[in-house]
């Protein structure tokens, strides 16, 4: 499975899920809400990859939304943020 993530603004993201089918997703992520997970250690377009890794242990590129804001996935995902945060840079 590859994950592909182009930067369209400052805080909209396009991501590209290869897998047995092909899914595209807008996301959107507010810098506020970046920078409270990633402490700045890595890049905004780092956090959408690792974040669509987490949502693909859990589930099928088909189940993910194709639009949503980043913050959605905690309430889905109750461990998210904990667990993203936690991920080195």
């Amino acid at each position: 499975m590859k994950v592909g993530v182009v930067k369209l603004d400052a805080t909209t993201f396009q991501v590209t899920v290869e897998s047995a089918a092909t899914t595209t997703h807008t996301v959107t992520v507010a810098p506020e809400y970046a920078q409270k997970l990633t402490g700045g250690r890595v890049s905004t377009e780092t956090l959408v990859e690792r974040s669509f890794e987490f949502l693909l242990e859990r589930e099928s590129n088909t189940s993910i939304l194709r639009s949503f804001d980043l913050p959605v996935i905690q309430r889905y995902f109750p461990e998210y943020e904990r667990t993203i945060g936690a991920q080195p840079g």
